[in-house]
Order: C-alpha cells, then sequence, then structure tokens
C-alpha cells in the first residue's frame, strides 16, 4: 500500500534521519557530545594516563589509552608531542605536584614533641602520596623507568631527611646543627620511612588485608624507633663525629620532647 500525504512525508523523514545517524562518524558523534576545552581535555588525558600507568605500567600504549578516552591518538598527540612528554607530565602530576613544602615547616616545629609531628606528618602524606595510583607508578616505573624514582628520591633525600636528622637529634638530648648530615644518619632516619612506605605497599600492590588501621601501624612504627633510636642514635652520631664535628651530647636532664 502506497503513503500519501503526512504519513508519506513522516516515514520519509524518518529514513532520512536514520540514514545521517548510519553516515555520521561514530567519532564525530561522540566528539559532540565530549566537547572540551584545551584545559579541560588535557586535564582528562592526564588523569587518564595516570589510571592507565597504574594498571599496565609504562610499556602500555597510546592508542591503548586514547581507546579508553575515547579520542583519537592524533587527538592526544595533540596536547603531548610523545609518550615520554605524557609520562613526565603524569611523574609532575603524581609526585611532585603531591608534595606539600608545610610538610617541612610542620616536622620543624619543635612547640609539639617529635613523635606527635611524625605521626601528623605521615597522616598528612599517607592521604597525599599512600593511594593506588601513586604506589602502583611508584613501584611500575622502578622496573621499567627508575629515572622518575631516583628523581622523587632526590627529592626525599634533598628535603626531608635533613630535618628528619636535625629533629631526631634534638629529639634525643644532642645539639643539633644546621648543616653536615651525614649518609649514616640518614640512612637511619630512612628505615622508618621505609618501614611505613612498605605498609602502603601490601595494600595497594600486594593487596594484602589488615585487621589494623594505617595510623595505628604508623603509631607502632614512630614509637619504636624513637625508643631504640635514643640509645641507638647518640652511639651511631659518636663513629661519625670526626667527619661530622657535631657538638656533645646535653644531658638527658636538658632533653626536649
Amino acid at each position: 500500500m502506497m503513503l500519501t500525504g503526512k504519513p508519506a512525508f513522516a516515514a520519509m523523514k524518518n529514513i532520512k534521519n536514520k540514514t545521517a545517524r548510519v553516515a555520521t562518524p561514530v567519532a564525530d558523534r561522540l566528539a559532540g557530545k565530549t566537547r572540551l576545552s584545551p584545559a579541560d581535555r588535557e586535564a582528562q588525558i592526564i588523569e587518564g594516563a595516570i589510571a592507565y600507568f597504574s594498571e599496565a605500567g609504562f610499556s602500555g600504549q597510546t592508542r591503548e589509552l586514547s581507546k579508553r578516552l575515547g579520542i583519537t591518538q592524533p587527538l592526544l598527540y595533540r596536547y603531548f608531542s610523545n609518550k615520554q612528554a605524557l609520562i613526565d607530565r603524569v611523574y609532575q602530576t603524581v609526585f611532585q605536584g603531591r608534595w606539600n613544602p608545610q610538610w617541612i615547616v610542620l616536622l620543624k616545629d619543635r612547640s609539639s614533641p617529635l613523635r606527635d609531628r611524625l605521626m601528623e606528618f605521615y597522616r598528612q602524606y599517607s592521604e597525599a602520596t599512600y593511594r593506588p595510583d601513586w604506589i602502583r607508578i611508584y613501584m611500575h616505573a622502578g622496573l621499567s623507568m627508575p629515572a622518575l624514582n631516583q628523581r622523587y628520591i632526590r627529592l626525599i633525600r634533598r628535603e626531608l631527611m635533613p630535618v628528619y636528622c636535625r629533629e631526631l637529634r634534638h629529639h634525643c638530648g644532642l645539639h643539633d646543627v644546621e648543616d653536615s648530615v651525614s649518609d649514616d644518619e640518614i640512612e637511619f632516619v630512612w628505615s622508618l620511612h621505609g618501614g611505613i612506605f612498605y605498609y602502603a605497599v601490601r595494600q595497594h600492590v600486594y593487596r594484602t588485608r589488615s585487621g589494623v588501621d594505617f595510623m595505628t601501624k604508623v603509631g607502632f612504627a614512630v614509637d619504636n624507633f624513637l625508643a631504640g633510636a635514643e640509645t641507638t642514635y647518640p652511639r651511631l652520631l659518636a663513629t661519625v663525629s670526626s667527619t661530622v664535628n657535631l657538638p656533645a651530647q646535653k644531658s638527658k636532664g636538658s632533653r626536649s620532647r
């Protein structure tokens, strides 16, 4: 039966609309629905790259990343000239971007006992860094791109560890000085920092469960460390005093807790 009048017009319009939808490339339609400003698009790519590299490691391909983001690979390369440029931005975002200089101010504030300062530091530090993406990207980088880890370790060694050492000297009743922190001291205090980092590795890499919450475990680690340091750290300093040239230990009565 031949349709005439309004029914025929409606049927023809329906066929035309369906044909237009089929003819329109899928990517064009997706782009129309997800049109973003350049800044938002760049942020989307970085966020997606962080999630992707935390799963696949840095051997993951930008082609697959583009598919996950729902964009073309050429569009991705409009924002990042090559894969290494994207990886560098991921590093800056995940590691440098989450470093807070106020942590150093906190650790130096001797109006509070060192234990309290360390506990608050690790509360803030863990919230900023000990996340699944941070931990997993850090571990992947250690296997395939250790230069990224080395950059972050240099940051920790330069900014955090000397402060740790000087505050521990003060806690143990030693005259603290603003220079001459030895490698031995840095390795000594790094045992605490590395041990707490391993809690996060167990959770986010090995996916092991623990009935003890994170900050309770940090409290155990800090208490054990400080108790041992009161005996061991002065002895360590005595062995390196010829090269470090530290002043003598204060009397126990003058210790600042």
